[in-house]
């Protein structure tokens, strides 16, 4: 097991990923080229950063946990476009951002916890 398998964060964006492919799964057909597929490429993305990065240097590591969080950010406006589209509803549209704002606290802890081991 690689050691990023390990972090808590990793786990939690494996999961997001997860149910965002489960969400957009439902979407139209017509949005499996648009929103669909840029919504999937920013949710994986915030694992994929998280691995890559924790193979550098505690300062890259740093700047790949920033790529992740925009990551979460633009899942985030993703959403509130989907709930305008009436893609999902109100408490889909929370539950998920909730997670995003977990992930992006998850990641600045991270970060903050890198900056002290220095």
């Amino acid at each position: 097991m690689f050691k990023f398998e390990e972090l808590r964060v990793y786990q939690e964006s494996l999961q997001l990923t997860n149910v965002i492919y489960e969400i957009t799964s439902k979407w139209p057909k017509r949005e499996m080229f648009g929103l669909v597929d840029q919504f999937r490429r920013a949710a994986v993305s915030v694992s994929l950063n998280i691995a890559e990065g924790s193979s550098r240097s505690q300062k890259d590591f740093g700047h790949f946990l920033n790529m992740a969080k925009g990551s979460c950010f633009e899942c985030t406006a993703i959403l509130t476009i989907a709930k305008h589209l009436g893609y999902i509803d109100k408490n889909e549209y929370e539950s998920l951002y909730e997670r995003c704002e977990k992930m992006v606290r998850m990641l600045s802890a991270l970060k903050k916890a890198l900056l002290v081991d220095r």
